[in-house]
């Protein structure tokens, strides 16, 4: 089966070709560890989890390559850190900020159901990998060292790219306004942008030696937040790679900025051949944000009760998250989760009541088809429903809904730690069980015929095996019936 992804860079979509398929290579923008990730942090995370482990059922395990970075260093870290710890000497507050972040994205998105990326670089561990890129920049007649106010600064000069622009679709002149940027006298056009700026003794920083017309120039800074990415992306993907992902809040300026550093940089029309953007997130209904008290994290959504009253499964907000494109705006309610919660719950009963295996398996094709077109996740959610349809009276579709759902990261063992049927079970015959779910299958059908006389038997033989069970109908009118074990 084909891949087709929307490509931002040529606004269609287009067939996936790797550049080389024995190593697909895909960078994420990742976390600027200075806050907890909020829940719009979290939808990038889970979507381009749900690609890589697309890519690597369709390329092979070890045929790709997926690194997703963390920010360490940024003005917004130097200032939580002297604010929650001004005793410590600021690098020491500045390590504490970051680690404790870091570990709490972490536990987050595994919580989430997301596989570790490949490659999880610091750009504090990539400092020279700038430094040389910047040189590099300089010496192409691409970036120039400029005094400004704060200090001395290297700056790329966006008129020397004709290209520039081209992701966001912008014309030059429309730059400084979408970059927020001042008029200062220092740089050559308004919208040229930071590479490395020059840090007070109080400010944490690295020596830069710059070479420019022939003179070396030592500048003791830091990095811009651009030139970070594309260093990182450089020395774990190349100068060239296959897929770039991220919000839709960065293709300008950190996407734009990204590709004109590394073409310029080592001479290529693209960095990366397909630019990949998930949709903004609400929630209910409105912009997130901590003025409107409808700010939440993660952390809060899977420990605190912040949200709609109670905290939250993370496949329950995965789940949530997968049933809309990625492409598309989101808005993320509390009725939304409870929906989820009890798809999910549904799906579990289903393979409690079939005694399915909790381990992967081959695929439903549909599934595979719904997600090689542009990771239409939607799509794969109508898949899964119409398996959990059809696992009503068939163990094998049962079987196969718990194999996509842990293909989508939902994680089907969590349906089972808490099972009271599971727990029930644990001593009982195979032998037992399957006479249960073929009963339960039995009265189900003779329900559906209105069989009442033959229903009630089989209730009551289920009785006297010490089962409990329970009658409804689901969201599309048909029966089901829950059951447990008499305690």
């Amino acid at each position: 089966m084909a891949l087709t992804l929307y490509n931002t860079l040529t606004r269609k979509k287009e067939p996936f070709t790797p550049i080389d398929p024995a190593n697909v290579r895909m960078y994420v923008c990742g976390p600027t560890v200075y806050d907890f990730a909020h829940i719009g942090n979290a939808r990038p995370v889970i979507v381009f989890d749900v690609l890589y482990r697309l890519l690597k059922h369709l390329y092979g395990e070890g045929h790709v390559t997926y690194v997703r970075n963390i920010t360490d260093v940024d003005d917004k870290i130097n200032d939580r850190a002297a604010r929650d710890y001004p005793d410590l000497p600021l690098n020491e507050a500045i390590r504490k900020v970051t680690e404790s972040t870091a570990a709490q994205f972490h536990a987050d998105v595994a919580a989430l159901g997301c596989l570790p990326p490949t490659v999880e670089p610091r750009a504090t561990d990539n400092i020279q990998e700038m430094v040389g890129i910047i040189n590099r920049l300089i010496g192409n007649g691409h970036a120039y060292i400029a005094k400004g106010e704060q200090g001395r600064e290297v700056l790329f000069e966006v008129s020397s790219m004709p290209a520039y622009g081209a992701l966001s679709n912008r014309k030059l002149d429309e730059q400084i306004e979408g970059a927020r940027v001042a008029v200062e006298a220092h740089k050559r056009h308004a919208a040229d942008f930071v590479l490395w700026k020059e840090s007070s003794p109080s400010e944490p920083g690295w020596n830069g030696a710059f070479v420019e017309n022939g003179t070396e120039v030592s500048i003791y800074g830091r990095p811009g937040w651009h030139i970070e990415c594309s260093a990182m992306s450089h020395r774990y993907l190349g100068e060239m790679f296959d897929i770039h992902g991220g919000g839709i809040d960065l293709v300008f300026p950190h996407h734009e900025n990204e590709i004109a550093q590394s073409c310029c940089a080592f001479g290529h029309d693209v960095m990366a051949k397909v630019w990949m953007h998930n949709g903004f997130l609400q929630v209910e209904g409105q912009k997130m944000s901590k003025s409107l008290g409808n700010f939440v994290t993660i952390n809060e959504l899977l420990a605190t009760e912040k949200f709609g009253g109670r905290s939250w499964p993370g496949e329950v907000l995965r789940l949530a998250m997968l049933k809309t494109h990625y492409r598309q705006p989101i808005d993320f309610t509390v009725k939304a989760l409870e929906e989820a919660e009890k798809t999910l719950a549904n799906w579990a009963e289903l393979a409690g009541r079939h005694h399915v295996s909790l381990t992967s398996g081959p695929v439903e094709p549909a599934l595979l088809d719904a997600l090689c077109d542009d990771l239409n996740t939607a799509s794969a959610f109508a898949v899964l429903s119409d398996l959990a349809r059809k696992a009503k009276v068939n163990s094998h579709d049962a079987q196969q809904l718990a194999y996509c759902a842990d293909f989508l990261g939902l994680n089907t063992k969590a349906w089972f730690s808490n099972s009271d049927v599971t727990e029930a079970m644990s001593d009982r015959d195979p032998d037992w069980l399957n006479s249960i779910t073929s009963l339960i299958d039995a009265r189900i059908e003779a329900r559906r015929t209105k069989n009442f006389a033959e229903s009630d038997r089989i209730r009551d033989e289920l009785v006297a095996m010490g089962i409990q069970i329970k009658d409804g109908k689901d969201a599309e009118g048909n029966p089901i019936t829950t059951w447990e074990v008499k305690r």
